[in-house]
């Protein structure tokens, strides 16, 4: 099990840390039950060994004027591992491009894109993500409305999971 690494304080950290990750050193420390300096340590040490890759603040793109969001299914003409790290690359490069995951199945990638407007999307779509390099398909559904968008992982249920296996 990947979380064999972490103790019940570390997960403690990144729980509370992924509801708020600005809180102070001291209201973290005091959140998890253990005092301030450990707490910093075992951070550092968290975000060292990858369990914490960043932190970042969760902007409404709406409210930014972004009122388009998209999600692209995309399928490519070759699925070798060098077209399939070609077009990740790729992906990365296009600033519309919010998320891209590949997936099994009758789709290679899914992204998630965020535009302006609807004519700037297009213009994305026809421009660069159709024309690009063993494209063979791309299927777009907009974005109506967003019900859930929850980000991190539901540490409840890994605690729940670990209780069981203790």
């Amino acid at each position: 099990m990947p979380n064999t690494r972490l103790d019940e304080i570390d997960r403690k950290i990144l729980a509370e840390l992924q509801a708020d990750g600005r809180m102070t050193n001291v209201e973290l420390a005091r959140r998890v039950g253990i005092s301030a300096p450990p707490c910093l340590r075992r951070v550092r040490t968290l975000e060292e060994s990858g369990f914490i890759r960043g932190y970042h603040a969760d902007v409404d793109a709406r409210e930014l004027g972004f009122e388009v969001q998209v999600f692209a299914m995309v399928g490519l003409q070759s699925q070798a591992e060098s077209d399939l790290s070609a077009f990740e690359a790729r992906c990365r490069d296009w600033p519309l491009v919010r998320e891209c995951h590949m997936l099994n199945g009758e789709v290679d990638f899914i992204l998630k894109c965020v535009a302006p407007d609807l004519s700037t999307f297009q213009s994305f779509l026809t421009g660069e993500l159709t024309a690009a390099d063993n494209v063979a398909s791309v299927k777009t559904s907009l974005v109506i409305r967003g019900a859930k968008d929850e980000p991190g992982v539901p540490f409840d249920i890994l605690e729940d999971r670990l209780s069981r296996s203790a």
